[in-house]
């Protein structure tokens, strides 16, 4: 039987979960996720995981807080809340897009509000978080 080796095409469906056992992503019910292995198409700690597995294996990766989406403190600054888009509630968990010096989108999160300011957090929702996939290997294509 093949076992998945570097560089192989592979499909597989996962259940994401956080430590908590709350579900964040999910391929269940749908079309199974292709990606190459080694290729950086998906998280790394992924990618290495499905290494020597086969055809319809299951198996638990576990990739460690700051692994998957690394934390980065620099992403969270003091914004004045009169340069916010205009009609927005500022609230606590809300999450707008801004776009960076290059025009490219970026969807930050309001972590704290007071009277003249917000605070925005840019990092990815998931940085900094422990993240468990349930992998199932359906094919080596």
């Amino acid at each position: 039987m093949a076992i998945v080796k570097e560089g192989d095409t592979v499909r597989i469906h996962f259940v994401g979960k956080l430590a908590d056992g709350t579900v964040f992503d999910t391929s269940e019910g749908g079309a199974s996720l292709e990606i190459k292995v080694g290729g950086g198409e998906f998280l790394p700690g992924i990618e290495k995981g499905v290494l020597g597995m086969t055809a319809g294996e299951k198996k638990t990766i576990i990739i460690a807080s700051g692994e998957g989406y690394p934390y980065h403190k620099e992403r969270v600054f003091e914004y004045d809340r009169s340069r916010l888009p205009e009609g927005l509630n500022a609230s606590v968990g809300q999450q707008f897009q801004m776009f960076r010096a290059d025009g490219q989108p970026v969807t930050v999160r309001i972590i704290g509000v007071n009277e003249k300011t917000v605070t925005l957090d840019c990092n990815h929702p998931l940085a900094g978080k422990e993240l468990i996939f349930d992998i199932t290997l359906e094919e080596i294509v």
